[in-house]
């Protein structure tokens, strides 16, 4: 891994192919995807990699059930398509399958045929087995919490789901293992024709590409104005608030939980906690400004509660950003939708887009900068590979060499390396959770991080013990 004041020598004087702003997910696919064609790539972010909703997000791989009432069949055989990419051969280590229980209850907003037949389809697009109606008592079996009061029926689907800040990391480390430079922290103040300038450690850096990708999600019409001080609003923001809770250790399933025709929110299992979510309300603010308030809090705990009893205690909460097309109408109602738009200095904006089809998105992109012949067949990231012969290089017990597995895959030893020399690494993150000390060096040489937070929040699961 290039150091970073290595990484900015770079930036200042190689000329690139490619320039991509923006780490979140859909940016750090684009530049896994441009290294994998040969390109010369620099990816630089304003804040962390992941540092917004790409580590924000509801942590689903899935086709989007309710697409299917919307009629947007094409986006769900798209996105069961990727999923199967993905849990198979991209990421199965970070990828992982999850039943859903859809549970339809008397004053329901759906008839139960109705979501039957939606789930026998969705099941077909998916190439799935499980679905179709389950019993009660195996509903409960699968999730013990689930709320049988006024309960006519259930339905159960596959789906799957992931650590969306890892998924980040692990294409940005792919990458940088094909040659980018790659630089968080690093600002883009000016787009032209040359490329851009970039501030980074206070220092500016001109950096010269033949294209420029902007993927910076929530701040997108902010870089388009750097390029065309003319440009007009073209997106919508919606906010997405989660919480988590206490729960989950004995659940099988995750749960659907439908409030209107469109609406679902959800409560699913996840590294070792319950996360509960999410809003879908219009934010007019700037990103930066958005917040999570206490009456986005008690509107997913009651959202929660139609379908699952004693929550647990609130652990931590957190928001994101989708990026809508602009035009009227509720966002939950608005397609997810990709655009490409192409400014006066020739920058490339992407807008929309959903984390399960990242990689078709980046390839969509750099089809837009002109790149031909794309080879679309699904890659292994880091770590993918290699699964089932992994040597240890200390002694762990079994549930922290799982998580460690789910995290980092076969990279999970070269983590470990250091621990050899120094036993203190094998302690703890933060109590309570699996994360190791060696995991935040790893962290630190390896994987860009420069803050705490960045630590416990982006490349470790410390902030689900509520410290961060």
């Amino acid at each position: 891994m290039t150091d970073r004041s290595g990484a900015v020598e770079q930036l200042a004087t190689r000329r690139f192919d490619l320039l991509v702003v923006g780490g979140g997910i859909i940016g750090a696919g684009i530049a896994e995807v441009a290294t994998a064609h040969g390109l010369d790539v620099a990816l630089v972010d304003r804040g962390d990699f992941a540092g917004a909703t790409s580590s924000a997000s509801s942590k689903l791989v899935h086709g989007g059930l309710r697409y299917l009432q919307m009629g947007d069949v094409r986006l769900v055989r798209e996105a069961h398509q990727e999923r199967r990419a993905l849990m198979s051969v991209v990421a199965p280590h970070l990828v992982r399958r999850l039943p859903f229980l859809f549970p339809l209850y008397d004053d329901g907003p759906h008839r139960p045929w109705f979501v039957r037949t939606g789930v026998l389809l969705y099941s077909a697009i998916a190439r799935a087995k499980l679905n179709g109606r389950v019993s009660e008592k195996r509903a409960l079996r699968l999730v013990p919490q689930l709320e049988t009061e006024g309960l006519h029926s259930s339905a159960l689907y596959a789906d799957a789901w992931t650590n969306d800040g890892r998924l980040t990391i692990a294409n940005v480390r792919a990458a940088a293992d094909r040659g980018a430079v790659v630089l968080n922290y690093a600002e883009v103040t000016a787009v032209h024709g040359e490329g851009a300038d970039v501030v980074v450690d206070g220092e500016p850096v001109r950096v010269t590409a033949r294209s420029v990708i902007n993927a910076t999600g929530p701040w997108l019409d902010h870089l388009r104005r750097l390029e065309d001080d003319t440009a007009q609003p073209s997106i919508r923001l919606s906010k997405g608030v989660h919480v988590v809770v206490d729960g989950g250790t004995d659940w099988s399933a995750a749960v659907t939980i439908p409030h209107d025709k469109v609406r679902v929110s959800f409560a699913i299992p996840w590294e070792g906690k319950l996360l509960l979510g999410t809003t879908d309300t219009l934010h007019e603010g700037e990103p930066d400004d958005a917040r999570v308030t206490d009456e986005d809090v008690r509107t997913v705990l009651d959202e929660a509660a139609v379908a699952v009893h004693s929550i647990g205690d609130v652990l931590t909460s957190f928001w994101g950003l989708r990026v809508l097309p602009g035009g009227p109408g509720a966002t939950a109602s608005a397609r997810r939708e990709t655009v490409f738009t192409t400014g006066p200095a020739g920058m490339v904006s992407v807008a929309g887009g959903k984390l399960t089809t990242y990689r078709r998105i980046a390839l969509d992109a750099l089809e837009q900068v002109g790149v031909r012949n794309l080879d679309r067949a699904p890659r292994p990231l880091p770590g993918a590979t290699g699964l089932d012969a992994i040597s240890w290089p200390v002694e762990l017990d079994p549930g922290t060499r799982r998580h460690l597995l789910h995290l980092y895959g076969s990279l999970a030893p070269e983590v470990l390396a250091p621990a050899l020399a120094d036993p203190s690494l094998l302690e703890p993150l933060v109590p309570g959770r699996p994360d190791l000390q060696a995991q935040a060096l790893y962290a630190r040489t390896h994987e860009w991080a420069c803050t705490d937070e960045d630590i416990l929040r982006r490349r470790t699961t410390g902030w689900l013990a509520g410290l961060s």
